[in-house]
């Protein structure tokens, strides 16, 4: 395991983990983005409120995409029952 710095808010964060440096500075920059968006419309929120903000956005964003993928999984389920009853 090593560390990677990487930045957020002009704060430096030190890392650690097995993960390739490019992508964790890419989960930075991507945290550091959502954290200004919340600044740019409250910018007088004080730090704790604006990370519990980020992460939210985020867990949001995330469910979104679970729920996406779970639709296309199902979706593939059925068109493959179609097309091996097809087969047989």
């Amino acid at each position: 395991m090593r560390s990677v710095e990487v930045q957020i808010l002009g704060q430096s964060y030190s890392i650690k983990t097995d993960e390739d440096d490019e992508y964790i500075r890419s989960l930075a920059r991507y945290v550091d983005e959502k954290l200004k968006e919340i600044y740019s419309v409250a910018p007088n929120v004080n730090q704790g409120k604006a990370a519990v903000m980020a992460a939210f956005g985020i867990a949001d964003e995330l469910f979104k995409v679970r729920m996406e993928q779970k639709d296309l999984d199902r979706l593939i389920e059925e068109k493959t029952k179609i097309l091996s009853s097809l087969i047989d």
